[in-house]
């Protein structure tokens, strides 16, 4: 999923239901497993939703003794864009790397750009997770006006795609390569790479089952770290 090699800050958008949260706890988990005595951290910065955002995921990081950083309110229903000084704490200590869930789409992604001053020449990347079964990103044209709207409330380039199309427990390796198909579309549109295929551990041993192939260059395999009550 990752490796040593990858920037040391890696920085999930993407629009509401599109499971950027639960890709930001995975991703954070696994460069805990592959580098055990690095100081891992998570910062939450939803600052808008306080439903399924990865500071639910508080046991299994701390757990995993993985930092966990979020703004004030965090997981109350007081929406307040609220980031204390702790969020700046990768830039500032070189023993960190990690993850940003970013929330909110265009509000949360104005927040990240207000860290653009700390981001210029830092080791980072920045990519949208795409589920292509939620509204505003079913169809290439409108993952491409996404981008460009997330971007520009950045003012930052989407370094690539996380594909993560889903149905939640309903989701079938068909449904994950359909939600590719659609996202290299978009990748045609945009000039922004599809970097990886996001699924459930289970959707993945069901593809294998059945020789699916999925053309990402990568695959993520997620454990549930959030539990998605409706």
């Amino acid at each position: 999923m990752t490796d040593n090699k990858d920037p040391r800050l890696t920085i999930i958008i993407g629009a509401y239901g599109s499971g950027k949260s639960e890709i930001s706890v995975n991703l954070a988990l696994d460069m805990r497993r592959r580098d055990p005595d690095k100081g891992i951290l998570l910062a939450d910065m939803d600052i808008v939703n306080p439903y399924y955002r990865s500071a639910d995921a508080e046991g299994i990081l701390s757990e995993n003794n993985i930092r966990l950083i979020s703004p004030m309110y965090a997981r109350s229903n007081v929406d307040a864009p609220v980031l204390g000084g702790e969020m700046y704490v990768i830039f500032d200590d070189d023993s960190y790397k990690g993850v940003f869930d970013i929330g909110g789409e265009d509000m949360g992604a104005v927040i990240l750009g207000s860290l653009s001053n700390r981001l210029a020449g830092f080791d980072y990347r920045l990519l949208m997770a795409v589920n292509t079964n939620r509204p505003f990103t079913a169809t290439p044209e409108q993952i491409a006006e996404m981008s460009a709207e997330l971007s520009s409330a950045a003012g930052l380039k989407i370094d690539g795609y996380i594909n993560n199309t889903n149905l939640l427990e309903m989701t079938t390796p068909e449904t994950v390569m359909e939600g590719e198909k659609i996202c290299f579309e978009a990748s045609k549109i945009t000039g922004i790479p599809v970097v990886a295929t996001a699924m459930m551990e289970d959707v993945y041993q069901a593809s294998q089952a059945s020789n699916a192939e999925f053309k990402a260059p990568s695959v993520i395999r997620l454990e549930r770290t959030i539990n998605y009550n409706y």
